[in-house]
C-alpha cells in the first residue's frame, strides 16, 4: 500500500494563531499590572510605617528629655527642639517623612500625655499617625 499526496489534503501546521498570541499577551499584561498595583501598595505601606517610626522616636526622645530634666507635660522649655533633636541628643537627626510629607514639631511646648510632639502633613490623607499615642 502506497500513500499518495493529494493536493486537497491539509497538512498539520505548527505554531500559534494570532488570537492565541493575543490572549497570551493580554494575560501577561494583566499579571504585570497586578504586580505594579501590589508594589505601589507595598511602597505606600512602608512609607507609612517609616513615618510612624519617626514620630514615635521623636515622641520617646521628647518624653526622655522631659523625664531626665524634671519637666512636666505642658511646660514651656526655651529651645526644646534643639535640646531633643540633633547630634548627640535624644534623636540623632531631624527626621524626614519617607512619603514626601513634612513634619511639624511642637517647638518649645512639651505636650500633654496623649498629644503628639511631632505630626506629619500626610496624617489625614495617608494615615501617617500611630494607632495609639497615649504614651
Amino acid at each position: 500500500m502506497t500513500l499518495t499526496h493529494t493536493p486537497n489534503s491539509k497538512a498539520a501546521k505548527s505554531g500559534m494563531t494570532l488570537i492565541e498570541l493575543t490572549v497570551v499577551i493580554l494575560v501577561l499584561l494583566s499579571l504585570i499590572s497586578i504586580l505594579f498595583i501590589g508594589a505601589r501598595a507595598w511602597k505606600r505601606g512602608s512609607d507609612r510605617a517609616g513615618c510612624i517610626m519617626n514620630i514615635r522616636n521623636v515622641q520617646q526622645g521628647m518624653r526622655s528629655f522631659q523625664n531626665m530634666n524634671g519637666h512636666e507635660a505642658g511646660d514651656t522649655v526655651t529651645g526644646a527642639q534643639a535640646l531633643i533633636i540633633g547630634s548627640g541628643k535624644f534623636v540623632e537627626q531631624t527626621p524626614t517623612c519617607p512619603g514626601s510629607g513634612s513634619y511639624t514639631i511642637g517647638g518649645n511646648n512639651l505636650p500633654a500625655v496623649g498629644t503628639l510632639y511631632m505630626t506629619c502633613s500626610l496624617s489625614a490623607s495617608d494615615d501617617h499617625v500611630p494607632d495609639s499615642y497615649t504614651d
